[in-house]
């Protein structure tokens, strides 16, 4: 039996697995793009689910090369006491974004998600309304509304942020899969 490839088609698949949940509209177009069908958008899933709970499985970051390949680039990053590397991969469904992956000394990914590419143009985030799904990531997020404050994800690949409206001053929570915006909730 000869066991289908993994590679980064369906590794965005996975991507947009998870993403249904809160825009099932986008994820169906970007399906379409990928010219896949459900069917092998949830065997991807499947597929991925299977391979990180391998319990003899690669590591985070040897299932990351081997799907993904070597990285685009490799930066050293210093936050607070914190060193790391940050491995990037090319997104070909978001060509403006890579998929950062954040690997300790010793190799323990630490965190794992979109990012604005290198010299790539974010959005302008200065109102609520500037919120679009798929167009910011958390960082953006967090910058264009400071202070915002880190809040626990429903799920291993999502986070949150608390931010605050500057017009109104009015509450809300932005809501991300994969470090992608995702929607925007009234607390």
């Amino acid at each position: 039996m000869t066991v289908a490839p993994f590679g980064p088609l369906e590794f965005q698949l996975v991507l947009l697995r998870r993403m249904a949940d809160h825009q099932p509209g986008l994820v169906e177009d970007a399906r379409h793009e990928l010219s896949a069908s459900l069917a092998e958008m949830r065997e991807a899933n499947r597929r991925w689910q299977a391979m990180v709970r391998a319990p003899r499985g690669r590591g985070s970051l040897r299932r990351y090369r081997s799907v993904l390949g070597e990285p685009e680039s490799s930066v050293h990053r210093r936050i607070g006491d914190l060193e790391c590397d940050a491995l990037l991969w090319p997104v070909p469904l978001w060509p403006d974004l890579r998929f950062e992956v954040m690997v300790a000394p010793g190799g323990a990914v630490w965190n794992e998600w979109l990012v604005r590419a290198p010299g790539a143009a974010g959005p302008e985030l200065r109102a609520i309304g500037d919120l679009v799904p798929w167009s910011c990531t958390v960082d953006e997020v967090a910058r264009a509304f400071a202070p915002a404050r880190p809040m626990e994800g429903t799920a291993p690949t999502r986070w949150a942020l608390a931010i605050t409206d500057p017009g109104t001053g009015a509450p809300y929570v932005a809501e991300f899969t994969w470090g992608l915006f995702q929607r925007l909730l009234a607390p």
